[in-house]
């Protein structure tokens, strides 16, 4: 049993959430509080990176099910998920994009996550998109000096570190060092007086540019699929250029369902095409028409369950294959009283005989008692059920009894 569902609130999810679940559930909400997006939200950023750390970790969440985010502070009691604390909301948004490590950003411009919104028609046929970025690019004119060459001086200020150290004393005898950015240069290390600054880029060694990038959906992608566009990101001067990453949100459709490679649909039948047979037409993704048949004498049973095979998604990179089209059927049975008695008496004698009538005539009477059924109205029920109690001999006996008047 779940002693906290912090984690799984934060995430908008149940305690009984599949893998699959929390990955869709984190995906959705890290793009929406991303900074970048909402700087005003990094508590909640934060929040459900920390709730997406443990609860995709299977035994992290087998210690926060059992004793809370206490036990995850502690360390847990033999679950084997570490210490305490967490790992940052950053490192664990970019592993997550495909972003890398911390040390590898360092090297690397930021990565920029883009969600598109594609229905199950582009995910099945292959589709192009075009999307609109902003980004982060070196100025041409400076080369990413933000000065015109040899203008930018040695700041005297941190000498060049772009760091600066004050020393606080704590106890006597006791000091402390505390780094800095140096706030002269702004961490640069140089200083650039005003009239030589770039008049392109006002000093800040990047513009912001934009740019449209075209996005080749492929046949049989699937929802939550990353497709990146190495180098597109963000620049910075001495940085590799980070990646453009675009997520692919899969819009819900009104017929098909898609489960890995199969399609999932309903059908309704009246209960005459279960018992004999019918043809109902289905319009596929690619727009053709299938005629589903099922032929006389073959019976369809409410909760069946039949497959059309090569009718489901196509594989992706192997669009000549596909999947099962799957169709669940369910049966609508005429109203009461449908047909005249004489005529259900009629259709009685090409139905499986029922219960031996001989039988109920031996029957004396007085050995049965006639049961009607009734519709169950259950809303009904649960709405009066508080209004009913029972009281047992302990009631009767703790409230003194029933009193009974005497002449």
């Amino acid at each position: 049993m779940v002693k906290e569902t912090g984690f799984y609130d934060a995430l908008g999810v149940k305690p009984s959430a599949t893998p699959d679940e929390l990955k869709k559930a984190y995906r959705k909400l890290a793009l929406k509080y991303h900074p970048d997006k909402n700087p005003t939200e990094g508590e909640k950023f934060k929040e459900i990176s920390q709730a997406y750390e443990v609860l995709s970790d299977p035994k992290k969440r087998e210690v926060y099910d059992r004793g809370g985010e206490k036990a995850i502070k502690e360390g847990g009691t033999g679950g084997g998920c570490g210490g305490g604390g967490f790992a940052s909301p950053m490192d664990i948004f970019d592993l997550f994009f495909g972003g890398g490590s911390r040390m590898h950003r360092e090297r690397k411009g930021k990565n920029t996550v883009h969600q598109i919104t594609v229905t199950l028609e582009d995910l099945y046929n292959g589709a192009t998109r075009k999307v609109n970025v902003q980004k982060n690019a070196i100025c041409e004119r400076c080369e990413g000096r933000g000065s015109r060459k040899g203008a930018a001086q040695m700041c005297m200020s941190c000498h060049g570190t772009g760091m600066q150290v004050r020393v606080h004393q704590l106890l006597p005898g006791m000091v402390q060092q505390v780094s800095t950015m140096c706030h002269s240069c702004q961490g640069q290390g140089h200083r650039v007086s005003h009239k030589d600054r770039c008049k392109a880029c006002g000093g800040r060694k990047i513009l912001r540019q934009k740019k449209v990038l075209e996005v080749h959906i492929d046949k049989g992608m699937r929802d939550g699929q990353k497709i990146v566009f190495h180098g597109e990101g963000d620049q910075e001067p001495g940085l590799e250029s980070g990646d453009i990453i675009i997520v692919l949100d899969q819009r819900e459709h009104p017929l098909f369902t898609r489960k890995g490679e199969d399609l999932i649909m309903s059908m309704q039948l009246q209960l005459v095409e279960a018992l004999c047979g019918f043809k109902k037409p289905v319009q596929t993704l690619d727009n053709r028409t299938l005629l589903i048949t099922s032929h006389s004498g073959e019976l369809i049973k409410p909760g069946d369950t039949k497959c059309v095979l090569n009718e489901g998604m196509p594989l992706h990179r192997r669009p000549f294959e596909k999947g099962r089209l799957i169709i669940n059927f369910s049966v609508v049975f005429p109203q009461a009283n449908f047909l005249p008695e004489h005529k259900l008496k009629q259709l009685e004698n090409y139905f499986p005989e029922k219960m031996d009538a001989e039988q109920l005539d031996r029957m004396d009477d007085d050995l049965y008692i006639y049961a009607d059924l009734e519709d169950c109205d259950f809303e009904n029920r649960k709405r009066h059920h508080h209004q009913y109690y029972y009281m047992d001999e302990d009631d009767y006996a703790s409230t003194g009894g029933v009193q009974c008047q005497t002449s």
